[in-house]
């Protein structure tokens, strides 16, 4: 069959006609104007499905043939179960349904019938987000996107922070190592460690261990810190994107990534309980995603992959009572960060840890105490025996 082919521009309410072999078409309209390019092949054994906003896979019309997007703008290849591969611009993602502009029509794809999914031009227009005036943190337009989408792009800019004291979260906010973490993650603390978790060239995760973290700015009013992690050679700092509002409301969808008690790179899904939660004069968000001690200090997502919160605490012998600073917060302390310096001069901010004494012996500690012990139960025998 022969392909059927447009190149006139499209008019607000006119009707466009893409006839197959056997004379049955398939009607659309698009409000807006756009250019017509090859965008369809209907085999004729289908040509009974006469709409776009059918379910797609359940008709199976596409038969192993391409959809492209007529509109000029960023797209996403998405390849089905079944072979056939999409390409156009998603406007919207469900947890069970995917909305995708094709240029002349919107089609809904069932989740559970997408093989996979790859970001092309919108990928570039993420990359180089506007940068705020403080210049320190980085904030963009991000579309919508999937829990499992958005922690596979993300996730590595969530650190475990390391102290002598213990451990918790926090995330890389610029390619300068820039790192916020809560003030009670670090407090009194002079020796600071962080590890990273990034991915190979094999796609692989593995994690990077580094020390001599230093610390720039502290808030315990707001329980915030800024720590500056080294430049690594052969790698890039992966960051994370602030939100450039607090638009986040009672009901919506988050979610937090961290270190739960030591378990690394654990992800927790829930809603806004409510987003103005008073305590001790500080307003929280209030979220019913998992919190536990190792959270603290890191990162809660929205579904456009955007920071709207620092998680920092939860209600001891609760479940789902997990609360976050919110992201007005942090900004106010990330542009005033200078009003906030960490004061190394000062004997009273932190604890100097003084190295421990190397061993004398090279033998590992329980081989000398079992040799030590049998030493002693030697001795008591032969004493026992003298007498």
């Amino acid at each position: 069959m022969p392909d059927q082919t447009c190149h006139r521009r499209w008019h607000p309410g006119e009707c466009a006609r893409v006839d197959d072999s056997d004379g049955a078409g398939v009607q659309a309209q698009k409000a807006d104007c756009v250019t017509l390019t090859p965008l369809l092949r209907l085999h004729s054994a289908e040509s009974q499905f006469m709409s776009y906003r059918i379910p797609l896979l359940t008709a199976n019309i596409l038969l192993g043939c391409t959809l492209m997007a007529a509109a000029v703008g960023a797209g996403d290849v998405i390849v089905l179960k079944s072979g056939q591969k999409i390409e156009g611009q998603v406007l919207k993602v469900q947890p069970d349904t995917v909305f995708v502009d094709i240029g002349i029509d919107v089609l809904r794809i069932p989740v559970d019938q997408i093989e996979s999914r790859t970001e092309e031009q919108a990928e570039q227009s993420v990359e180089a987000p506007d940068a705020v005036a403080s210049g320190i943190y980085m904030k963009a337009d991000l579309p919508e996107r999937t829990v499992k989408e958005l922690v596979e792009r993300f996730g590595e800019g969530v650190v475990r922070v390391e102290t002598p004291a213990g451990l918790g979260s926090g995330f890389v906010i610029n390619d300068r190592g820039y790192c916020v973490t809560n003030y009670h993650v670090v407090e009194g603390q002079r020796r600071i460690g962080v590890t990273i978790y990034y991915r190979n060239l094999n796609g692989d995760f593995e994690r990077k261990s580094i020390r001599d973290v230093r610390i720039l700015a502290l808030n315990s009013f707001f329980d915030l810190a800024l720590l500056e992690i080294p430049a690594q050679q052969n790698m890039k700092f992966r960051t994370v994107y602030i939100a450039s509002d607090d638009s986040v409301r009672e009901g919506d969808p988050v979610f937090a990534i961290g270190n739960p008690l030591g378990l690394e790179r654990s992800v927790s899904e829930g809603i806004v309980s409510t987003r103005n939660r008073n305590m001790k004069g500080i307003v929280y968000i209030q979220t019913t995603a998992q919190i536990n001690p190792g959270n603290s200090g890191g990162p809660l997502f929205n579904m456009h992959g955007e920071v709207v919160g620092v998680i920092n605490m939860k209600l001891t012998f609760g479940e789902g009572l997990g609360f976050a600073i919110p992201v007005a917060y942090l900004r106010h302390f990330l542009n005033n960060r200078d009003a906030f310096a960490f004061d190394r001069t000062n004997p009273n901010t932190g604890y100097h840890y003084l190295d421990p004494p190397r061993r004398r012996n090279p033998r590992q500690p329980h081989e000398v105490l079992r040799e030590r012990s049998a030493d002693d139960s030697a001795a008591d025998a032969e004493a026992s025996s003298s007498g």
